[in-house]
């Protein structure tokens, strides 16, 4: 899936947060909600911001963090795991603490 077709659907998964928009960046897109940089589409997948507490259940789940090229790593954004993208009440809710770090 290409990403602009991901950001597509990835928006509308989370259709029911207010203030929500995409920029391209990094050669994908950044996920704002008003003016808090969030989320990050690269490569058809999705990554959130992460702190400290908010981190554990992506890596409870193996995620990985951001690598958006070989010896590069943005350890604060994890991608979201794949039933968590598909379930927009979940989404919106992981989405909602990524929003708030």
């Amino acid at each position: 899936m290409k990403d602009e077709d991901f950001k597509a659907f990835v928006l509308d998964q989370l259709g029911d947060l207010d203030d929500l928009h995409a920029r391209a960046m990094f050669g994908g897109y950044g996920i704002y909600k008003g003016e808090s940089f969030f989320a990050v589409i690269f490569d058809g997948r999705l990554y959130f911001k992460t702190n400290a507490i908010t981190r554990q259940p992506y890596l409870r789940r193996a995620m990985e963090p951001f690598r958006p090229r070989a010896g590069q790593e943005l350890g604060s954004y994890y991608e979201v795991p794949i039933d968590i993208i598909e379930d927009p009440a979940q989404l919106a809710a992981w989405a909602r603490a990524a929003s708030q770090v």
